[in-house]
């Protein structure tokens, strides 16, 4: 009855100020990188993660899958080219990860980011050489899994991010030159994670994480620009089978939301938006309060609303635990990025060593991705608990 409300009014909100809730409408954050899949295995099976079988990159998913991750330990590592198909040769995304159980219900892990935007010449408006910028971010985490129940965990994640993309040179922003400097900033992550068997050879999960959640990004002094971070919620759900001892497969889905104001739309000499009268104003609206406006700020109402939410799905088949085969699809909006691509994706696993590979194909010509027509690699070091001879 709330949601029906909700739509009549802001249908009515719609009706009176011209919008249809069709225009494009781009929500932008600082350090997008933190949202993108480090990890071979999600990056085959359309960017799934929520609750699908925990692994060592459990912590950019969902935390607390760490805390029913098999094994004493691991360390992994994955690296991403960055816009490949563009013949950019010096730009690329490199993770590295691991993790250590404490105790059967306690599990602690780490992570490091790094994205390179390789070497860039700069120059000032008048084309003269002032000399040659490496522009990186990184982002260094720590997490900590518990197990509630044998059914039930938790995951908190503290981070530590930094932002250089200028090296501190002055840049021009449209009414003259800004002196910039390297952003910084904290966050913590919140997951909940739910698996349950249905038999010997079937079982369920649910997975609900909130990451990114803290202070905003500020590239100079000037306080009035200060950008969100990507503060996102990601719910996922996924059944799996086990056929026989040989062959094993699940399949999975995750909506995904950034919990990011909606600017303000601006068609012709107007303005449009619940909150912000304009840019300024929303760039001055708190972390806390944006994360709740999120849900109910976008100018085109409802339909907008449900624009925002992004849906991957991915299925994963292993044989014998030794090869697996994974394919998926990512959607979004035309007005909020129109990204929409296919995955596929295959893993060996010998002993305590894994390798995966991903492969990104876009699905529409209106829309590019960094990723596109590229190969992920990621290797992986998973150490088992020797069982004790009787």
């Amino acid at each position: 009855m709330l949601l029906i409300g909700f739509a009549a009014s802001t249908s009515a909100q719609n009706q009176s100020t011209g919008l249809t809730g069709q225009t494009k409408n781009y929500i932008s954050t600082g350090m997008p990188i933190l949202l993108t899949a480090p990890d071979a295995v999600a990056g085959g099976m359309g960017d799934v993660g929520a609750a699908t079988t925990p692994d060592i990159y459990s912590a950019h998913w969902n935390n607390a899958k760490f805390a029913f991750i098999d094994g004493v330990g691991g360390l992994s590592t994955t690296y991403t080219p960055w816009l490949r198909n563009l013949g950019m040769g010096d730009m690329n995304l490199l993770y590295l990860g691991g993790y250590g159980r404490i105790n059967d219900r306690m599990t602690l892990a780490g992570s490091l980011t790094y994205f390179s935007l390789g070497e860039i010449q700069s120059t000032d408006v008048e084309g003269n050489n002032k000399g040659t910028m490496h522009p990186n971010e990184f982002a260094f985490d720590l997490t900590y899994a518990m197990k509630l129940s044998d059914e039930v965990s938790l995951g908190a994640t503290g981070r530590f991010m930094r932002s250089d993309l200028t090296n501190g040179q002055n840049v021009s922003d449209g009414s003259g030159y800004v002196t910039t400097k390297p952003a910084w900033s904290l966050a913590a992550d919140l997951g909940f994670y739910w698996q349950h068997p249905i038999d010997n050879h079937q079982d369920v999960a649910l997975g609900a994480f909130f990451s990114n959640m803290g202070a905003k990004l500020s590239y100079s002094d000037d306080d009035t620009k200060k950008e969100f971070l990507p503060t996102n919620l990601r719910f996922g759900a996924r059944y799996t089978n086990e056929i026989d001892d040989a062959n094993k497969i699940s399949v999975m889905c995750d909506l995904n939301k950034l919990l990011v104001p909606t600017p303000p739309k601006t068609v012709g000499d107007s303005t449009y938006s619940k909150y912000y009268r304009n840019m300024t104003e929303y760039y001055n609206t708190g972390v806390v309060k944006g994360m709740f406006q999120s849900f109910v700020d976008a100018p085109g109402g409802f339909r907008e609303e449900l624009a925002e939410i992004q849906v991957s799905a991915g299925a994963e088949y292993w044989y014998k635990n030794t090869l697996a085969a994974r394919a998926g699809y990512f959607y979004e909006s035309t007005t909020k990025g129109g990204r929409r691509y296919a995955t596929v994706g295959f893993g060996l696993r010998y002993n305590i060593l894994q390798f995966d590979f991903s492969y990104l194909i876009p699905t529409t010509s209106f829309s590019s991705n960094p990723l596109s027509n590229t190969v992920r690699i990621s290797l992986t070091l998973n150490f088992v608990k020797k069982s004790k001879k009787i």
